[in-house]
């Protein structure tokens, strides 16, 4: 970095909270769990979640992460992503006898359930989220192919054919834009005066306190850099709503690595935050590196008071231990 910025003072606001939720920390712990008390390898289906650092962390470790089941040889152990996957997944793990450990979110599977429920009572389910993504395809996947439908933007939201004979209800993916889900939402009441809504929210708490915090820092920060993973939903949700916020200067990274210092020129206050598979550590690593080119201060911009943990089920415990 050039000499006119290196001595510049920096002040860092770091958003609170930020990183790991507690499905990310849950599914994260089986994978070590069952490599410590199984051995390597374990296999998981999938990233466990979207982070390449923890992703290769965990290869490392021992974990191999595959596409599909049959890649997995007979007799090895395999964990499923927080994500969730379809029931034919489960289906044909147990038609192989596979020893398997089910890691999605808590979250995730109160949507699978709605899922289950709506289409077991005649409705049609529109699912809001983004098709690829292997959350929605583990959502739609819990019933037949034509009890749901995805809907993406408002666009689809006012397009959208269901048949008239049907109940309608939804359901959302857990890591969106809290503030576009509602204007979907908003479209699909006046479209189905009967629909159908979840009795709680299905966007997951971290998912909406980190979007409000990462607000907060909008309003006293000249740029924010957001660290998660390309591929990460709730990573980029995060992006997208500190500029809907108003700071105009926004950039996400996987680490440190990728920034290019120049998107500092002029910087005062600087606002990091990280998706909710994000590793403290990372961030840690980003305050290390402005540290060596700028006179740096830090501090918490706490928006809200964050304590959710998932403990493992009894169930899950059995599991882990009946699978070595």
């Amino acid at each position: 970095m050039s000499d006119y910025i290196s001595q510049r003072p920096l002040k860092i606001l770091l958003a609170n909270p930020r990183g790991f939720c507690a499905g990310v920390s849950r599914a994260i712990l089986i994978v070590e769990k069952l490599i410590e008390n199984h051995g390597p390898p374990v296999y998981v289906r999938h990233e466990i979640v979207h982070n390449r650092h923890v992703v290769d962390s965990l290869r490392d470790k021992g974990a191999v992460f595959i596409d599909e089941l049959e890649q997995v040889p007979d007799g090895a152990p395999v964990v499923f992503s927080a994500h969730g996957v379809a029931s034919a997944v489960i289906k044909e793990a147990d038609m192989r006898g596979l020893g398997y450990i089910d890691a999605a979110c808590p979250l995730v599977h109160k949507v699978h359930s709605e899922v289950v429920r709506h289409a077991a009572e005649g409705r049609h389910v529109i699912v809001i989220g983004h098709k690829k993504h292997q959350e929605v395809i583990g959502i739609q996947g819990q019933v037949d192919e034509a009890s749901t439908t995805v809907v993406e933007t408002v666009a689809d939201a006012e397009s959208i054919h269901v048949d008239s004979n049907m109940g309608v209800a939804y359901v959302t993916q857990t890591t969106l834009s809290v503030d576009e889900t509602r204007d979907i939402i908003n479209v699909l009441r006046q479209r189905f005066p009967a629909l159908q809504e979840p009795h709680k929210n299905d966007i997951c708490y971290a998912t909406s306190n980190r979007q409000n915090a990462v607000k907060l820092l909008a309003e006293y920060c000249d740029a924010i850099i957001v660290i998660g993973g390309s591929n990460s939903s709730n990573t980029r949700r995060l992006l997208e709503t500190a500029e809907r916020a108003g700071c105009e200067r926004v950039v996400q990274v996987c680490d440190y690595t990728e920034i290019d210092w120049q998107f500092l020129k002029g910087v005062k206050t600087l606002g990091i935050t990280g998706g909710a598979s994000t590793p403290e550590l990372l961030i840690q690593d980003l305050i290390k590196a402005c540290k060596l080119n700028f006179r740096v201060s830090v501090e918490d911009l706490i928006a809200e008071n964050e304590n959710v943990h998932f403990n493992l089920s009894h169930r899950v415990e059995v599991k882990l231990t009946e699978l070595v």
